[in-house]
């Protein structure tokens, strides 16, 4: 979600050590598993944007931490906002639809960027706020009490986003803070070893959300909606194409697709990003041959590659009978 300009951490308006606040997921899912997190707190100053790691996996002015699915259709299964500590419900929204920011929308979230969301005080000066929640979703009322890891709704598509996430933002005394690096000071290289979450939480800078085997270069919607994999392939499809979807890609990055068969390689295909992507996919294939298919076991394997090694991989298995 992004605000007209960048609120900074004032590090003296910190509480003491004996105070700490500590946070949970506000997500009930598996990190780096059915869910992930795709932008942080933007820590720069001017017009570029960098995480509390001095990478790129945020973007300018950018003021909470997005935990996203990997999928429409991961979405729409159902996935809860959960609170990230006990306090009190002070503020919410529950009306706004699941369209997300298109030409179209864009008149109708001005001003509503958070879609629906909700907003929660806690002790000692704090305040979460969850963001692009489902609408209709809401399973808490004003002035709720609230326990950590109480539901409060279910992740969305509502508001100023373009993929299903929740946006935790969090608040000391109206000053945003960064849980994971909660005194502002950054050292690049160094991240603060004293956050506020409640257990370690994983820094991870791009990897693979999906890939799977399609008899054509699927499009760009399907991959999101979580519908471009195809279970079944026959052995005189028109061709036979492998390809993966990755979050976090870095100008210079590549994507390595391989498929092999019963015969050996049927492709081995590299491409290089030319500019740092929030999300994106590559795919790779061959048009089936005149004879069609060997029957038999495909492998069909999608790594992403930062400065010559392989920091994520995903692979998919296909019987061609």
């Amino acid at each position: 979600m992004r605000t007209a300009s960048l609120l900074v951490l004032i590090a003296s308006a910190l509480p003491t050590s004996a105070e700490v606040f500590r946070l949970g997921l506000p997500i009930d899912c598996t990190l780096g598993q059915d869910c992930f997190i795709q932008q942080y707190m933007d820590h720069d100053p001017g017009p570029d944007a960098s995480d509390f790691t001095c990478n790129s996996l945020s973007y300018d002015g950018h003021t909470g931490t997005d935990f996203a699915l990997p999928s429409l259709a991961a979405m729409q299964a159902g996935v809860a906002v959960i609170a990230s500590a006990a306090g009190r419900v002070t503020a919410l929204r529950d009306a706004m639809p699941d369209t997300g920011l298109t030409p179209e929308t864009a008149g109708d979230i001005d001003g509503r960027d958070c879609g629906n969301g909700v907003v929660i005080r806690h002790e000692g000066g704090w305040q979460t706020q969850y963001c692009h929640l489902m609408q209709g979703s809401l399973a808490v009322t004003q002035g709720q009490i609230v326990q950590a890891g109480d539901m409060l709704g279910l992740v969305g598509l509502s508001g100023n986003t373009e993929f299903p996430h929740v946006h935790l933002v969090l608040r000391h005394n109206r000053q945003i803070v960064d849980p994971f690096d909660p005194d502002g000071q950054i050292t690049c290289g160094t991240p603060d070893p004293d956050t506020l979450w409640s257990a370690p939480v994983d820094y991870a800078p791009g990897g693979l959300l999906s890939a799977g085997f399609a008899t054509a270069v699927p499009s760009y919607d399907s991959i999101k909606a979580g519908t471009a994999a195809q279970g079944a392939i026959s052995t005189d499809a028109p061709a036979l194409v492998f390809w993966g979807y990755a979050f976090g890609g870095r100008e210079g990055d590549r994507m390595r697709i391989t498929i092999t068969g019963p015969n050996g390689s049927v492709t081995d295909h590299s491409d290089t990003l030319d500019k740092n992507q929030a999300q994106f996919f590559r795919a790779a294939g061959r048009k089936t041959p005149a004879t069609g298919w060997p029957a038999g076991l495909y492998t069909g394997r999608a790594t992403l590659m930062r400065d010559g090694q392989a920091i994520s991989e995903s692979q998919s298995v296909l019987t061609i009978e």
